[in-house]
C-alpha cells in the first residue's frame, strides 16, 4: 500500500458485514440477523510498499507473501470489467509452460491512426479499430517464476515482459466485453453516471443470468461502449 493507505486499513478494519449483505433487523435493541456473510473466507495482508514505489517494485516487496502459492493474481485497481474471471484463470492454469499473462482489450476509440515519413508525407492513415491494436487493461495472472524475470527497480510491463516475450512465455486473453479505466476526473464521473443510472456491467455478483456466453476461453457479448 501507498498513498492514503490509512484509509484503506481503517476500511478493513471497522467493516461491517450488514453494509454489504442482506440482515434482519430485529427487536428493539438494534439486533443484526445477517443473511449473507463474507469476511469468514478473507485473508488479507497490508503490506507497506511507500508512496512514490513503481509497480514492479511494490510486486517484488511483496514476494515473501506469495510463499506455497504457484500462481498469483495481480491488478492495476484502476479499472472496471464485466470479464469471467474464473474462465481466465482456467485459460491459464491450461498453459504450464507460460509465466505470465494479462487482459487485451480492444478500445473503442473514434480516431483514426497515421504512418507517415519524417518529412511529413502521409503513407497510410486508418481507423484504430481496423489496426488491430490491444491496450494491456493491468490484469494479470503470474507465475511464482516471474520473479526469477524482475530485478528491483524495473517495470512489470518493460523489462520483464520483453524476457518472457523473447522466450514466448507472456500470453494474452482477449476480452471483448465491457472494459473502462478511472485515470482522470471525467472518467470518475462518466462512471458515477452509469452507476447512478443502473447501467453497471462490472457488478457480476449481481448478475442473475450473464449477458453473454463463454467461446473458446472468450467471453463474448454486444459490447457496452464507455
Amino acid at each position: 500500500m501507498g498513498y492514503k493507505a490509512d484509509v484503506i486499513k481503517e476500511y478493513f478494519i471497522h467493516y461491517n458485514e450488514y453494509i454489504s449483505n442482506d440482515f434482519i433487523l430485529k427487536g428493539g435493541n438494534n439486533q443484526v440477523e445477517l443473511l449473507n456473510k463474507d469476511i469468514n473466507e478473507w485473508t488479507i495482508t497490508f503490506v507497506e510498499t511507500g508512496n512514490s514505489t513503481s509497480i514492479g517494485e511494490r510486486l517484488v516487496i511483496v514476494k515473501d507473501y506469495l510463499e506455497g502459492e504457484e500462481m498469483f493474481l495481480a491488478n492495476y485497481s484502476d479499472g472496471l470489467t464485466d470479464m469471467n474471471l474464473n474462465n481466465y484463470i482456467e485459460w491459464f492454469k491450461n498453459q504450464p509452460e507460460k509465466v505470465a499473462s494479462f487482459m487485451a482489450y480492444q478500445p473503442k476509440y473514434s480516431f483514426h491512426i497515421v504512418q507517415r515519413e519524417e518529412d511529413g508525407l502521409v503513407k497510410n492513415i486508418s481507423h484504430i479499430n481496423s489496426a488491430g491494436l490491444f491496450i494491456n487493461t493491468g490484469y494479470f495472472i503470474m507465475r511464482k517464476t516471474f520473479f526469477d524475470y524482475i530485478n528491483y527497480g524495473e517495470e512489470i510491463v518493460e523489462e520483464p515482459f520483453r524476457k518472457l516475450i523473447k522466450e514466448k512465455k507472456l500470453v494474452s486473453w482477449k476480452h471483448e466485453g465491457f472494459w473502462a479505466s478511472m485515470d482522470t476526473y471525467k472518467d470518475k464521473q462518466l462512471l458515477d453516471e452509469k452507476y447512478e443510472h443502473g447501467d453497471r456491467p462490472w457488478e457480476v455478483w449481481n448478475h442473475k443470468k450473464r449477458n453473454g456466453i463463454i467461446s473458446n476461453g472468450k467471453h463474448l457479448h454486444n459490447n457496452d461502449k464507455y
